[in-house]
């Protein structure tokens, strides 16, 4: 029902655009009225007595006689829309999406027991998960695959459009699956061959980590050589507040929180992203996490989605009748109760 009453102009597609010539009328009624509004061929004078005018003001009339005119222009500016056959959207009721043109994505996530830390609400590994599912959530169209990480690393998610799968095995995620250390060279390496060459053209690896490589046969640098190899671009993202944060440690009665320095290798960060074209991002809270994705968001744009209508346009003039018809009530009402015609 709300539907009914969306007169944005822009939202509309006018299939007689020729009667919208007519709305050169509306501006000179304005000024016809503007210059004529004080004479008596006008016909309307306040209904009320003197005493009542001067006790309401000379220039509420005024601006009464303002709000009178700009109701009969409005009125036939919606009437002139009306005529120009305006369609809309919403008006359809067969038509299918397609997606074209979208992107391969894989996830390399650091699920080290660091992830933990409390900077973040709950910890860092909770937040990268959360703000990683609502990205998911606005890449419609794209193939999305996850890895996970830590001394080793492996395939969590084939590259897939089922994106629910795919945000089912990001919150099954959890430390102590892979063994101890953060091997992000492996981690960066497995993403790759996730991306095979027959995948789209436009490939991108989004890195994620806490901390610095400490393990694994092979370095952060040659996993970004083979990326450059195959033209993927990976953009990273170092997770962590400045300075100490309370950080997990193993002792003999459990996990027990400390007090540590935050140690994230953003050089090796940074020229991962040099080589491979991406760029670096710091998140130091979950709120600038969420920005990153957004600005990934943007500098991965594509047009994915287009529309397939399988009927013809709808016409849709009535949201702009109803208003028209409002509008013109409101100017008989003003008219009737504050002002009278010659000869009345």
């Amino acid at each position: 029902m709300l539907s009914d009453f969306n007169i944005i102009p822009w939202e509309y597609d006018y299939l007689s655009p020729y009667w919208l010539y007519l709305l050169v009328i509306i501006p000179l009624f304005l000024w016809f009225r503007h210059r004529k509004g004080s004479s008596a061929e006008m016909g309307l004078k306040y209904a009320g007595t003197e005493e009542s005018q001067l006790q309401l003001g000379q220039n509420w009339v005024k601006y009464v006689r303002w709000l009178l005119s700009f109701c009969y222009a409005l009125t036939g500016t919606l009437l002139i829309m009306a005529m120009a056959r305006p369609s809309h959207v919403s008006g359809y009721d067969d038509y299918e999406e397609k997606y074209q043109n979208g992107i391969d994505i894989v996830l390399s996530m650091d699920i080290s027991i660091s992830m933990l830390t409390r900077d973040f609400v709950p910890n860092r590994l909770e937040a990268a998960k959360k703000v990683a599912c609502e990205f998911i959530d606005g890449r419609k169209g794209d193939r999305i695959g996850l890895v996970a990480y830590e001394g080793e690393a492996f395939t969590a998610c084939p590259a897939t459009i089922d994106h629910d799968i795919l945000k089912e095995q990001i919150n099954r995620l959890e430390p102590g699956m892979l063994g101890d250390g953060t091997a992000i060279g492996i981690g960066l390496g497995t993403a790759v061959t996730r991306l095979r060459n027959d995948s789209l053209p436009s490939r991108v690896i989004i890195l994620l980590t806490d901390g610095v490589n400490n393990t694994g046969d092979i370095s952060p640098i040659e996993a970004a050589r083979l990326a450059e190899a195959k033209k993927i671009r990976v953009y990273t993202i170092g997770i962590g507040s400045r300075g100490m944060a309370p950080s997990p440690v193993f002792t003999p009665f459990g996990i027990k929180y400390q007090n540590r320095p935050v140690e994230i290798d953003e050089m090796t960060l940074t020229r991962i992203a040099e080589i491979t074209g991406g760029k670096y991002f710091r998140a130091t809270d979950e709120k600038s996490l969420r920005v990153i994705y957004q600005e990934i968001e943007k500098l991965e744009k594509r047009k994915i989605k287009e529309a397939d209508y399988k009927t013809e346009a709808p016409v849709r003039p009535l949201p702009f009748l109803l208003w028209a018809s409002i509008f013109l009530l409101l100017s008989f009402f003003i008219q009737l109760f504050y002002f009278r015609t010659h000869g009345a």
